[in-house]
């Protein structure tokens, strides 16, 4: 079974232009996405889908950046496709009432998990705020999927982006269970560390097809270091796919092999096929 842990909704009017603007920048890299996508439809993105028997999906709200989805269109987009979707709630703590939505989003809209981006949101992760998501989030066993590594955004201040920053937040709640977006890149070795040291951390591996060389270095650090296990397949939609993103990681593969340092078959197959629900208490 393929679980994508990490795929997005939205419409235009969620997007500010200057964001968009931004994202067309990051696209001028050779390691860049294949497309930019302000609107997300339902038919897009179940065909896209296709290649994944279940799927998490979230928005996000960071009023810093002007990305701004609401939970109930999310709640909305997974009761069409109940069979295979998961929804995350997004709070940004700069909204007074962030607490109240959380609340809501949980109780009432039914959304199962939390999606987080203090870089986006120019909070600290350790923010008095975030730990009330954090108190919230342990108790009531939601899995939060945190973006802690860089971004295209220029308003997003790195000093909030280090994945070292998370190792305060898993001492303080052990219980909690958090993914780190993107391998945490381009601090991937930082990551590898965190993940192995707290067992219930773990991290995806969305977006990062794209730099063949970071993403097979990756993968090696985490073999290296015994945590393949607590790696989770994503894809980042709408900027990949999940077939884009399955293709990505077997000529990863491919060129491993010609480099002379493949990787092992059961280790690919197990990062493709790994019942990510299981580990996040999702089923």
């Amino acid at each position: 079974m393929i679980v994508d842990v990490h795929t997005r909704v939205w419409r235009r009017e969620h997007w500010p232009d200057e964001l968009t603007r931004e994202v067309q920048r990051a696209r001028t890299s050779p390691a860049g996405f294949s497309s930019v996508v302000r609107e997300v439809t339902e038919e897009a993105y179940r065909q896209a889908l296709e290649s994944a028997d279940r799927a998490i999906v979230f928005g996000l709200r960071a009023r810093h950046v002007g990305l701004l989805v609401p939970n109930d269109f999310v709640a909305d987009f997974v009761r069409r496709f109940p069979e295979k979707l998961i929804g995350f709630a997004s709070v940004d703590p700069n909204e007074p009432a962030y607490l109240d939505e959380l609340h809501r989003a949980v109780e009432d809209l039914g959304l199962r998990g939390v999606k987080l981006g203090p870089v986006y949101q120019n909070v600290h992760p350790m923010d008095k705020r975030m730990r009330a998501v954090y108190e919230y989030a342990e108790r009531n066993r939601l899995p939060i999927l945190i973006h802690q590594g860089t971004t295209f955004a220029w308003r997003a201040p790195l000093r909030l982006a280090s994945p070292l920053l998370l190792d305060e937040i898993a001492l303080a709640y052990p219980d909690l269970v958090m993914i780190i977006a993107h391998l945490g890149h381009p601090w991937i070795p930082e990551t590898i560390i965190l993940i192995r040291k707290h067992p219930n951390l773990y991290a995806d591996i969305s977006a990062l097809f794209y730099r063949p060389w970071q993403f097979y270095t990756g993968l090696r650090l985490a073999l290296d270091y015994g945590v393949m296990e607590k790696l989770l397949f994503g894809s980042d939609y709408p900027f990949a796919t999940p077939e884009e993103t399955i293709e990505g990681i077997r000529e990863i593969a491919r060129l491993a092999a010609q480099w002379g340092a493949p990787l092992p078959e059961e280790a690919v197959i197990g990062l493709l096929e790994r019942d990510a629900l299981r580990l996040l208490g999702l089923v």
